[in-house]
């Protein structure tokens, strides 16, 4: 049950003794971990909560200690995929509407409609948004305080001031950003260069998501427009017209189509249409990384998120999840017209020396108005980097390193630790203590101006 901790923290497998009681439930349901955390599996010695408005047990408060082992009543392993693979889902009051006829229908003439009706409809689809009570919104990090809590349990248990780990990014960076655009319509694909020059002011890379079918035009010369300006090329859907993941046979009839363009496109990475997603078939898509799993789906038309704001395996494949809210749904959705929410959000993820990963269309900020506020995100992004040791990097950057951070170990070097394997010259030898109750981080040699870390504070 500890593959999901060691993945997330790469520390001494020493240190890690975590066990579940026995007696666990038949049933998944919901329960407490601390005030304000709700985890989702199967529970010892009773069913869990069927709703995450419970009642809920606190499983905190049923901890248990073997010797220096953490005995814990539940599966960690299990309650970290359940959320993270968005399998509570199926116990909230809301459902995924990519299998509906009224999503049939609407993305069957969406294409036909102006983008006020489209946004008015959706407004009207999307109504009972800020009624869902988990995920948290703006930002959930659920897997991230449960992964942390637990690393305080087995500091205890461990009677040990600090365990060491590999810090979650390159450089001791407290926290990074990946740009991302979705590029939807003619008028979008040729803005694209545009919107590099953008981008290249502020110093911010990004990859722009392609979709190969029907959309629009793919030439050669337009891929290789982007990649000779340093920004990355991935394939987006096959033809983003709200199917893709209807039925197993025909996503495999697809997939194959879409595997086919991202060896065409030279493309290591893969985002959905409107972000359907169904994880458990990722498997038959031959790319190194998915960007299709919200963090909290409150203004998707497929409800849920994997409650994380980092990056996680699901199987050979990354997910690098989309942990704030698009600029579409920014615009269209709540009407605003300014970074105040991205600025929330991006203290909430750094918080968490998270991943801040921003959905922003060519197609949507083209205008006067959005455009300045396009400008002024990145700007105070420009701003985390410099000031706050943020690091900015496109999402095939972010994959390289995660891949190699999941392959370097921590070995003892006299009375400290040093790190091997590939990349090594890059990571920082981090350790977590326990202070005042809250889990905090300090690094190494770290040049990041800004660390933090936070978990749910119990005696």
């Amino acid at each position: 049950m500890n593959q999901a901790f060691l993945e997330y923290f790469r520390c001494p497998e020493c240190f890690v003794h975590l066990s579940a009681k026995d007696s666990l439930s038949e049933e998944s349901g919901f329960f407490g971990f601390g005030e304000g955390v709700l985890g989702y599996g199967k529970y010892s010695g009773c069913r869990p909560a069927e709703s995450p408005r419970g009642p809920l047990r606190d499983a905190w408060e049923e901890v248990g200690y073997r010797s220096d082992s953490v005995v814990l009543p539940f599966d960690l392993e299990e309650v970290l995929q359940n959320l993270r693979l968005e399998r509570y889902t199926r116990n909230c009051q809301y459902g995924s509407s990519e299998n509906s006829l009224v999503a049939w229908m609407y993305y069957a003439v969406r294409p036909l409609l102006p983008v006020a009706v489209r946004s008015h409809l959706q407004r009207l689809y999307l109504g009972d948004w800020n009624k869902i009570t988990f995920p948290n919104w703006p930002v959930d990090h659920t897997v991230d305080t449960i992964v942390r809590s637990t690393m305080r349990l087995l500091l205890r248990a461990q009677k040990v001031d600090k365990i060491p780990f590999i810090w979650f990014w390159p450089d001791g960076a407290s926290g990074a950003v990946a740009m991302t655009h979705d590029v939807e319509t003619t008028e979008g694909r040729d803005f694209c260069e545009s919107l590099m020059s953008i981008n290249e002011r502020f110093g911010v890379n990004a990859s722009f998501q392609i979709v190969p079918e029907e959309r629009y035009g793919v030439s050669d010369k337009f891929l290789d427009s982007i990649r000779r300006r340093g920004f990355e090329v991935n394939v987006q859907d096959l033809n983003h017209d709200g199917r893709l993941y209807n039925d197993r046979d025909e996503f495999t009839r697809r997939v194959a189509k879409i595997n086919e363009y991202g060896r065409r496109f030279q493309a290591t990475g893969f985002r959905s249409a409107i972000l359907y997603r169904r994880q458990e078939w990722y498997s038959e898509l031959d790319f190194s990384y998915d960007m299709s799993v919200p963090n909290a789906a409150h203004l998707e038309p497929q409800r849920g998120g994997c409650c994380t704001v980092m990056p996680y395996f699901v199987g050979k494949l990354l997910e690098i999840p989309v942990t704030t809210t698009q600029d579409y749904s920014l615009f269209n959705y709540l009407r605003s017209f300014s970074i105040d929410l991205w600025r929330q959000e991006t203290d909430l993820i750094l918080e968490q020396n998270g991943l801040m990963s921003f959905i922003v269309h060519p197609d949507y900020i083209m205008k006067e108005r959005e455009n300045r506020i396009y400008e002024q995100l990145l700007a105070h992004l420009a701003s985390l980097r410099d000031k706050r040791g943020v690091w900015i990097a496109a999402p095939g950057e972010i994959d390289r390193w995660w891949r190699q951070r999941s392959k370097m170990e921590l070995v003892r070097d006299g009375d400290g630790w040093k790190i091997e394997g590939p990349g090594r010259e890059r990571a920082s030898v981090a350790y977590a203590t326990e202070k005042d109750g809250n889990l905090a981080f300090t690094v190494e040699h770290s040049s990041a101006i800004e660390l933090s870390a936070s978990a749910t504070k119990r005696s």
